[in-house]
């Protein structure tokens, strides 16, 4: 099924129990889960322990890897154009609702959620361990989180010049989802091109899933390669594709490409403008090779399966890797239920903004679905009104 990621409390991380590699995330101590449901903010001191914790588990499972990050492939400057200063758009369509995030915190009740499990997708090259703020911070809030690493990411050992298809990709995610309880749904949070997986899996498993979430994602149409979304941003795919100097050959220079990977400065430049030192030195140790053929691969996505989920874009306008042009394209061309922005958040705002896509997260686990939506409750209403009609045709035989 793929690993999962939690936060170790400060007990297991002295005692070395538990490990990274978990079937589902735990809450955290009572110093911290006595807060309440707003999400309050961590402490320095919180915060700092919780990204050693996360710094030190990436660091062991990088070095019990054999050192396979340590691969980089020479980067030249085709790039370049997109790692330096450039401008953000926060233009705003009037046809679809828009939420900016504020700094008022977010009341949640529980009673009123169609379910607090919270899966966490994460995008190209990541894994589980970059979700360890959000984990922190919707654990505080009384969700139930899990961080699960795709195929070839994180702690899963598969090699990633092997990965042929999406389906393979997100395996461990599809089997998550088809081992849950009948009746149990969860929410989707895909991050980049885990927006990928998050559409195959709504296409696969839509009774499963409550709601989907694309955090500066890849939220394709049917019929459209993930990859398409950034070929923008990349200048000419073909050309890239051709070109590029990222490109990772793992079956040979006589074969098509198996994966790519941005070197350091391009990484930094790209994906953490606004995140952390901290946060961008744990990438660093952490990223692995992104397999090129599930990204490549043109998504299936019909009306039925797909069309039947709501799904909500949450856009970032200082990301260099997926500007907010782009990501206004996206929304305009396939219209999710709702659109929500941070302000000053990069392409991995679970770094450089933890507490903006936390609030928005708590914000979209509280809106309810539609009646229609609900055949359980649907139902119910149905059988009482048919009810109230026979009293009130009875009442008036009477008189």
């Amino acid at each position: 099924m793929g690993n999962a990621f939690r936060c170790m409390s400060r007990k297991e991380h002295r005692g070395g129990g538990g490990g990274a590699a978990v079937s589902r995330s735990k809450r955290m101590g009572s110093a911290r889960s006595g807060r309440g449901g707003g999400g309050g903010k961590l402490t320095p001191a919180e915060e700092e322990l919780l990204h050693r914790q996360a710094l030190a588990m990436a660091i062991h499972q990088h070095l019990d890897a054999g050192g396979s990050m340590s691969r980089r492939i020479d980067a030249g400057g085709s790039m370049s154009r997109r790692i330096g200063p450039g401008s953000t758009s926060s233009r705003r369509r009037g046809d679809l609702p828009d939420s900016v995030t504020g700094a008022k915190p977010v009341q949640i009740v529980l009673e009123n959620l169609e379910t607090k499990k919270i899966v966490l997708v994460h995008g190209e090259g990541f894994g589980a361990w970059c979700w360890y703020k959000t984990i922190s911070l919707l654990e505080e809030a009384g969700l139930d989180p899990i961080a699960l690493d795709l195929t070839g990411s994180g702690i899963d050992n598969a090699d990633t010049n092997s990965i042929a298809t999406l389906a393979d990709y997100s395996k461990p995610l599809i089997d998550y989802l088809n081992k849950l309880p009948e009746n149990e749904k969860v929410i989707l949070v895909g991050h980049s091109c885990g927006g990928a997986s998050v559409s195959y899996a709504l296409e696969q498993c839509p009774k499963k899933i409550s709601k989907a979430i694309f955090l500066t994602a890849t939220m394709v149409k049917d019929g459209q390669r993930p990859f398409d979304v950034f070929s923008e941003e990349l200048a000419s795919a073909d050309v890239f594709l051709q070109e590029s100097q990222l490109l990772i050959y793992g079956n040979g220079k006589d074969k098509p490409p198996t994966g790519l990977m941005f070197d350091k400065q391009q990484i930094k430049g790209l994906y953490f403008n606004t995140s952390p030192s901290k946060d961008t030195v744990l990438a660093a140790v952490s990223m692995r090779p992104i397999p090129l053929a599930p990204i490549m691969e043109k998504l299936s996505l019909t009306p039925e399966n797909y069309g039947t989920v709501p799904r909500y874009f949450i856009q970032t306008l200082d990301d260099r890797m997926l500007s907010p042009d782009v990501q206004e394209k996206l929304v305009r061309e396939n219209p999710p239920d709702g659109i929500f922005k941070i302000k000053g958040g990069d392409h991995c705002p679970f770094f450089s903004k933890p507490q903006s896509l936390n609030k928005i997260l708590l914000e979209i686990a509280q809106i309810q679905a539609p009646t229609a939506l609900l055949p359980g409750k649907a139902k119910t209403e149905a059988i009482e009104a048919t009810e109230a009609k026979t009293e009130e045709e009875k009442t008036e035989k009477l008189s």
